[in-house]
């Protein structure tokens, strides 16, 4: 069966730092893979060369089976429309009411007009447990947790055949971080997409994904199904996993 995303031997590189070192990982479609590490393992440079907003030095990135590593402009447009993301923080526009931040790419990427667009996030902002008085307010105007939330439902707008989700449930109290794993199992299920996650939040990892892979100094040096992840035999990844200190994982820390 051919892999919904598929990455085989991507790398990349700024100046001297080399910041993925040979990926190698495929998303089966319909499933949910997160991948954890570190603060500045490589982790959002990999979905960006995902999207083609980093195109990798070496390397194959394939959606669907066909090869998206060096589309450009126009030629990428048809697979964009794959894709919906939830971005870390949930990088809401202010100047814009909650509705119109969710329809955005309706309105703006696929030319729907703004009544049936603006009836389009209603929906999706319902799916996400938010009310339609929630849609005319300002971003400025909702607590985080109801942030993210507006971003899911942004995400989730166009019903996406994949979703980024990045860093999903960083800066909300712990309840909150629950109430987000459970949309965002949810979402995907309602939506039928597949999903890739990036986080360092384990809690997390563990609930939203049925298969976890670790990314340490440009690599993946473990993947397998989340049930699995406590018994993988990988001193990096069990050093990781339970957030000890001491290890084979050594932090720069600046005396």
């Amino acid at each position: 069966m051919t892999a919904k995303i598929e990455l085989i031997g991507v790398k990349k590189r700024f100046g001297s730092k080399v910041v993925l070192d040979g990926i190698d990982l495929a998303i089966e479609k319909g499933s949910s893979l997160v991948v954890i590490g570190g603060s500045g393992t490589g982790k959002s440079v990999m979905i960006k060369c995902v999207l083609g907003i980093i195109t990798p030095d070496e390397g194959t990135i394939l959606v669907d089976g066909v090869d998206v590593t060096r589309l450009k402009g126009a030629a990428r447009d048809p697979v964009m429309r794959k894709f919906g993301m939830l971005f870390q923080g949930a990088a809401l526009f202010d100047s814009l009411p909650v509705w119109e931040n969710v329809a955005f790419g309706l309105i703006q990427g696929r030319g729907m007009k703004r009544t049936q667009a603006r009836e389009v996030a209603i929906q999706k902002l319902a799916k996400v447990g938010l009310s339609e008085d929630v849609a005319f307010l300002s971003p400025s105007e909702l607590s985080g947790g109801m942030q993210k939330r507006v971003g899911l439902a942004r995400a989730i707008a166009a019903d996406p055949e994949i979703i980024f989700f990045d860093e999903p449930t960083t800066g909300l109290d712990p309840i909150m971080a629950d109430i987000i794993n459970d949309l965002i199992i949810s979402t995907v299920r309602d939506v039928g997409a597949t999903a890739l996650s990036i986080t360092h939040d384990m809690v997390s990892s563990r609930k939203i994904s049925d298969r976890i892979a670790m990314l340490y100094n440009g690599r993946i040096i473990w993947q397998g199904p989340t049930k699995d992840i406590d018994h993988s035999g990988n001193e990096y990844v069990d050093q990781f996993i339970h957030g000890r200190a001491v290890g084979p994982i050594k932090m720069a820390v600046k005396a």
